[in-house]
């Protein structure tokens, strides 16, 4: 049996950005092999569903995600998933300082830097703006995704 592809994607609270990269991902994602999951920096929301905003624009894309519960990374997602998408530069080096080895550390990079490689691109937490900081997440996140499943798939 071939291995599964397995990946994180991170942001502070897993309640806005992640859970929505985590559900427009598997909803693109055609190989049976891919595991994606999401998860935060933070501890602030443990065992919540995702933001009502993250779940309203996901779903008017067609895509529901009333099925995850916010996490926080742990020192062994780090070993367990091959690629992990962080959405900004905090969490970047958040996720970065966990990692113990070099093999850790290659997996983490910045979801943005899929479509522009040489730039430090963030995805805006939406968390305090209005519901249109949604969408903008979501069209973001939706043109990386197309970017991770062409990887994937290749």
């Amino acid at each position: 049996m071939v291995k599964p592809i397995k990946v994180l994607m991170v942001c502070l609270g897993n309640i806005c950005r992640s859970p929505l990269a985590e559900g427009i991902l598997k909803s693109k994602i055609q190989n049976q092999n891919v595991i994606v999951d999401s998860a935060g920096t933070g501890a602030y929301h443990i065992g919540k569903l995702p933001d009502p905003r993250s779940i309203e624009v996901a779903k008017k894309h067609g895509i529901d995600i009333t099925d995850q519960k916010a996490r926080k990374i742990s020192k062994a997602d780090l070993d367990t998933f091959d690629f992990i998408f962080v959405m900004d530069e905090s969490n970047y080096r958040n996720v970065l300082m966990m990692a113990t080895n070099e093999t850790q550390s290659a997996k983490i990079s910045m979801i943005m830097k899929t479509i522009y490689p040489r730039e430090d691109i963030s995805v805006p937490d939406p968390y305090y703006g209005g519901d249109n900081g949604f969408e903008q997440v979501y069209q973001m996140l939706d043109e990386a995704c197309d970017v991770i499943v062409n990887k994937i798939n290749a």
